[in-house]
């Protein structure tokens, strides 16, 4: 009976999706998306192993991503994608490999199904769907357009006879940096379709990104927590708020750096998630917590959530007090905020009021924060 491996290709830098951290180790609902891929294939009863090949520099990334999954030791791939998936050919030594990309994160187990039927009597099996849309020529106008009778569009995974693709890959020898099944094509061999599916698509732009999230919304709960802070003044400036410093003859008394905003926020996203409060995870009555910076407390609480599968949505603070002013650092503030919960700027607001000099915030003797955060949770 022959082997089956499912070979994932992981070695892109994923510079068009942008940011620092490549696209497949970044989280999609709470998950990186190299991890999807991984699932979705180490399950399905055909498959007998699933081994990932990885860019340099990128294994402790991959480790993360991949912890508790059977997936061998990691392949280190080239600059190329015809250089990896080689690297990954040599050392499995399969019969049957599914060639997978990374970025595809979603794979229904019967495309699987469809293609070992058909690699049983090809060389190699591809899924693909049909060209919907008008094809045309053309730059700044059109000059024609093309007939999408017979015109497809393939996918991975791809399925093939190692030592086929091997000999293929020889035969192509620097043109090899192409479709595998337009190097099985070129070398003579035979190469099937099968049914694809949409879930199939390729994470490549921010737009692919926010259809994957719709994709998974169905699997996950809403969650909304709430959470409430306040510190006296005293002794001297400057105030900590928002993970930032602001010049005010008066600071905040705290065991820790006293920051109103942030522990609001991650009272707030400890609520959403049922786990407890800031007081729980950072007992005052721990000398090791004094004088903390506070964006800890707020790091472990976004941890704790996407140790879960969760997503943090959006998070919505209000400062209440007489002074400092907030306006004039309300960008730094939300961009902080932001960088500390690894989430898009866009999903941080920061407000701010005051009690008409009622009150405690009213007579300057303090201030106060109250915050909003709403998560998604897997059902």
């Amino acid at each position: 009976m022959s082997q089956v491996t499912a070979l994932i290709v992981a070695a892109g830098s994923g510079s068009r999706m942008g940011g620092d951290l490549p696209k497949q180790y970044r989280l999609l609902a709470g998950k990186p998306v190299l991890r999807r891929a991984v699932e979705a294939l180490i399950e399905h009863p055909r498959i007998d192993a699933v081994r990932v090949v990885i860019g340099i520099g990128q294994h402790s990334l991959a480790a993360d991503a991949l912890d508790g999954l059977k997936v061998g030791e990691l392949i280190v791939g080239g600059a190329e994608r015809a250089d990896s998936v080689r690297a990954g050919l040599e050392a499995i030594g399969a019969d049957i490999v599914l060639i997978h990309d990374a970025a595809r994160p979603f794979c229904p187990p019967e495309v699987i199904d469809r293609l070992l039927d058909a690699v049983g009597t090809a060389d190699g099996a591809v899924p693909v769907l049909p060209v919907a849309d008008t094809l045309a020529k053309g730059d700044q106008e059109l000059r024609g357009t093309v007939s999408r009778t017979q015109m497809l569009r393939v996918q991975t995974p791809q399925a093939y006879h190692a030592e086929d693709l091997l000999y293929a890959m020889d035969e192509a020898g620097k043109s090899a940096d192409t479709d595998e099944s337009t190097v099985l094509q070129n070398a003579g061999l035979r190469v099937a379709t099968v049914t694809g599916d949409e879930m199939l698509h390729k994470l490549t732009s921010a737009r692919d990104w926010e259809r994957a999230e719709m994709m998974l919304g169905g699997q996950m709960v809403s969650r909304v927590g709430m959470g409430f802070d306040v510190h006296a003044f005293n002794g001297p400036g400057p105030v900590v708020m928002g993970g930032i410093e602001m010049e005010h003859e008066h600071g905040l008394a705290g065991h820790s750096d006293a920051d109103v905003v942030l522990h609001a926020i991650t009272d707030a996203l400890l609520g959403a998630a049922a786990l407890g409060d800031i007081g729980q995870h950072f007992p005052p009555s721990e000398p090791q917590w004094k004088g903390a910076s506070s964006d800890r407390f707020l790091v472990h609480a976004a941890d704790l959530i996407r140790a879960r599968g969760g997503v943090i949505d959006h998070v919505d603070c209000t400062v209440i007090c007489e002074a400092p002013k907030v306006g004039p650092h309300r960008a730094t503030m939300r961009a902080r905020v932001a960088d500390i919960l690894d989430i898009a700027q866009d999903r941080v607001s920061i407000k701010a009021t005051t009690t008409e000099q009622l009150g405690f915030t009213g007579r300057r003797e303090g201030i106060a924060a109250q915050a909003v955060a709403s998560i998604r949770l897997p059902a």
